[in-house]
């Protein structure tokens, strides 16, 4: 089954989580859906090859920001009415503090959706 079949069968299901199982980055990171209340929360449960820095202990910034990244793309793929993988064209993070041993939250917030790009905003905690 293609990555597009797989999204318009998840998308038709209702069944978020389809849409992680068919990235194999997203099943290594470990990443979940759960729908809360109207949001999509993307989960990143901990796991020892995520960190970064052994010392205090924190998670990678890289897979932070592929946490956010993903977030941002899973978000579009649930609210657009497209089934094409979008592409991101620029990613901005600011990182306000490291992220400790823990399962990371993310949530995405569509700010404008045009025919061809769309921003995203994700918060992540």
């Amino acid at each position: 089954m293609t990555l597009v079949e797989r999204l318009t069968a998840a998308k038709a299901a209702g069944n978020y989580q389809d849409l992680f199982e068919a990235i194999p980055y997203a099943r290594f990171l470990g990443l979940t859906a759960t729908l809360q209340g109207t949001e999509l929360i993307t989960t990143m449960k901990f796991k020892d090859h995520l960190i970064g820095n052994p010392a205090l202990p924190a998670l990678h910034g890289g897979t932070l920001g592929a946490l956010l990244e993903s977030a941002a793309i899973f978000e579009l793929l649930w609210r657009a009415e497209t089934i094409v993988l979008p592409k991101t064209i620029t990613i901005t993070v600011d990182y306000l503090r490291s992220a400790g041993a823990a399962d990371t939250h993310a949530r995405g917030l569509i700010t404008r959706q045009g025919r061809r790009v769309s921003n995203v905003r994700v918060e992540a905690w």
